[in-house]
């Protein structure tokens, strides 16, 4: 086989490749807009719930003097955590959810993140907060969270701001400091993750 028809071989496998590698990422694009839109209308129309870990609040755990109600000994959001907190409000308010119920851990860094969002009132719910520090109530507590779920009658959209041990125990998912997860529980008490925000 000459030599120049070798190469043009080669440049016809090559612009193969090249085509089989990039139509499955410029299809990815537009399925991931679709996906995200669905998400946050799932979310608006009450068929899911989003649970957001906390924004970005340095070192982990908390002091040995912590108390909930005195912000002052706990770890908490920093400037950026802060910063962020708001961004994802915005996030919510141009996905067409100007309010919504907000339920929050007590621990100062949720009570802040779920503040700064701007999307509603923010409320205790204590089967939000943390039990790093406890994990042998993980069960009961995560069990009491999914059963307020089954009860609630969703009126309006749900946010909820917790830790990432008590996501990870009622989703199966690890996040990032202010991931959104959007879920659903079924009539068997089982959650299911539609995705992520």
């Amino acid at each position: 086989m000459p030599a120049f028809a070798l190469l043009s071989t080669a440049k016809k496998i090559a612009a193969t490749l090249f085509i089989a590698c990039a139509l499955p990422l410029a299809l990815l694009v537009p399925g991931h807009a679709a996906d995200e839109a669905a998400l946050w209308q799932a979310i608006r129309s009450g068929e899911a719930f989003a649970i957001l870990r906390h924004e970005l609040a340095p070192g982990t755990g908390d002091p040995g003097n912590f108390t909930i109600g005195d912000c002052t000994s706990q770890r908490n959001l920093d400037d950026t955590g802060r910063q962020r907190a708001i961004a994802t409000g915005k996030r919510f308010r141009d996905n067409a959810i100007e309010r919504a119920d907000v339920y929050s851990s007590q621990w100062c860094r949720c009570r802040d993140t779920a503040t700064l969002l701007g999307v509603g009132e923010v409320k205790d719910l204590p089967a939000l907060n943390s039990f790093y520090e406890n994990y042998e109530v993980s069960a009961a507590q995560t069990n009491e969270l999914k059963q307020w779920l089954g009860a609630r009658n969703p009126a309006a959209p749900l946010i909820l701001v917790s830790h990432q041990v008590n996501i990870r125990a009622l989703t199966g998912r690890s996040t990032r400091s202010g991931e959104i997860i959007v879920g659903r529980i079924g009539a068997d008490g089982k959650i299911t993750v539609l995705g992520s925000l």
